[in-house]
């Protein structure tokens, strides 16, 4: 056996005993007697992760707010777009199968095959810098990252994804935003 194949094995060994690891804090996760003391409170907020809070918040902010408010929409939006861009790049090229799905109902049909990294989390965290970065008001910060965080939470509590599903999902949303937020403040403001 050369080299390049023991590297090889060592790297799915770390593959394995990772996934083994994202299972079983899954399951952990799930099993806290308080979260499932309050599954309609999960399912509710990963229905809102659909999109329903953001696109809520933006129309919102399109109705009511001024000029700043708008463009603050727009930039989000633009960053929301990157950020759906290469999550399906890295869902294609990483291609991990979702947790068995429990439910068979109509959810359990529309979801997408893969789960990382969580698309509910990158959008989540990807707006939420987005406004903590756009609206310095710390009550406006601390909520909206609460939201953020409960919807990526909710996505293990509901088992559709991992917890690294989640974590890597955050990690990229944030990034991206705060990668694209300067350049997107310069084209478009």
């Amino acid at each position: 056996m050369n080299a390049w194949s023991r590297f090889v094995d060592r790297i799915e060994l770390l593959g394995d005993a990772a996934h083994a690891w994202d299972a079983r804090a899954m399951e952990a996760i799930s099993g806290v007697r308080l979260f499932q003391r309050v599954p309609r409170f999960f399912r509710a907020a990963t229905y809102l992760g659909d999109g329903y809070l953001w696109g809520g918040l933006a129309l919102g902010l399109l109705l009511f707010g001024e000029t700043p408010d708008r463009w603050n929409v727009l930039v989000a939006f633009c960053i929301t777009v990157v950020n759906m861009a290469v999550l399906r790049l890295l869902k294609t090229l990483c291609a991990r199968e979702r947790p068995a799905v429990m439910d068979d109902g109509l959810r359990a049909r529309v979801i997408d095959t893969y789960s990382f990294p969580s698309g509910h989390a990158t959008t989540s965290f990807g707006i939420a810098w987005v406004v903590s970065s756009c609206y310095s008001y710390p009550v406006v910060q601390a909520l909206v990252y609460m939201a953020a965080a409960t919807i990526a939470l909710s996505r293990v509590c509901v088992r559709e994804h991992f917890l690294l599903d989640v974590v890597a999902g955050a990690a990229l949303g944030t990034s991206v935003a705060a990668g694209f937020l300067p350049l997107l403040r310069w084209l478009l403001l």
